[in-house]
């Protein structure tokens, strides 16, 4: 895989592998090829799979090496096998890293290897566990998740969104687990789909994750000037604040002594409710000037509201 530019019409974004790479993905690239370099150098791939991998058929005796559980994950069968992992590790790793944490990254990780492990335990016969696979699979679905739309190229050249690829992935290690051999030998798909599972689980009840996902939805928000925001008073009468206010209290009683005058034959019965209003109108106006227009009551702004539909219609 390797990244990919979207069409124009396409929801899908442009895929960049993050230039910042976190201490915990770099301490995980670290590990995983130190272990392989023993492997090939100091100590026999025979004997590292003995010690540091997951034996099946040892389960009655897993109190004598209970650190394969994790061990198991640092461990890989060959060269390719170790390249394909770390390659899908630092592809998607370092932007989730920078997302979360790098202590929330490295229990993440950790999370799904043991999802990969437990459902091995389970599912498949008497086999050597290795490989980071199912933690890397985790990492993966993590991506999808958080970035469902990125687009990058598969073997170089058909272009796919990370969440289509990992539906790929599902269906792929689906069959394969389906397909497999009943002594459990290849590639261990059932692990793949436990790492897969315990991603899943852990993102779904994981707090950090839904305050991701509430920024995701409100990111695409565009941030609308404080002119177009909706509001009960019509822009051109609404109140102003701070020092302005109390010229607009001012003009206010202005508009209504001017009203009184220009009125003088109008009987008192009829005068008297306008006066309330306006008495009404200025208590809210200097309330709007104390304390701002927030901490006005529905009746005070519905005031405010039948005011300037007045004022408009005069």
């Amino acid at each position: 895989m390797s990244p990919a530019d979207s069409a124009a019409d396409s929801p899908a974004v442009n895929y960049q592998p993050s230039r910042h790479m976190g201490a915990a993905v770099a301490w995980l690239l670290g590990l995983n090829i130190a272990v392989y370099f023993l492997q090939v150098t100091v100590v026999s791939p025979s004997d590292m799979f003995a010690v540091l991998g997951f034996h099946s058929k040892d389960l009655g005796t897993l109190g004598r090496a209970w650190w394969t559980i994790g061990t198991y994950m640092f461990v890989h069968g060959g060269f390719w096998h170790l390249a394909l992992n770390m390659y899908t590790l630092w592809l998607f790793g370092p932007r989730v890293e920078a997302a979360w944490t790098p202590g929330e990254f490295t229990r993440f990780y950790l999370f799904c290897g043991l999802g990969g492990w437990f459902l091995h335990l389970f599912m498949a016969g008497d086999s050597v566990l290795i490989g980071a696979s199912a933690a890397v699979m985790g990492v993966m679905l993590a991506y999808a998740t958080l970035w469902p739309h990125e687009m990058v190229y598969l073997f170089g050249l058909v272009p796919i969104t990370v969440r289509w690829l990992m539906v790929l992935v599902v269906l792929m290690n689906l069959l394969g687990g389906i397909s497999a051999s009943p002594d459990g030998n290849g590639i261990a798909y059932l692990a793949h789909l436990g790492g897969l599972a315990a991603g899943g689980l852990y993102l779904r009840t994981s707090a950090r994750m839904s305050l991701a996902g509430v920024r995701r939805h409100v990111e695409p928000v565009p941030d609308l000037p404080e002119e177009d925001l909706p509001r009960a008073v019509p822009k051109s009468h609404r109140p102003p604040r701070g020092r302005d206010a109390d010229d607009a209290v001012a003009r206010s009683k202005a508009v209504t002594s001017r009203r009184v005058a220009a009125s003088p034959q109008q009987p008192a019965e009829t005068a008297a409710p306008r006066e309330s209003d306006a008495a009404r109108l200025d208590r809210v106006l200097d309330k709007i000037s104390a304390t701002g227009l927030a901490s006005l009551t529905p009746e005070e702004l519905q005031l405010l509201d039948d005011a300037s539909k007045r004022r408009r219609h005069d």
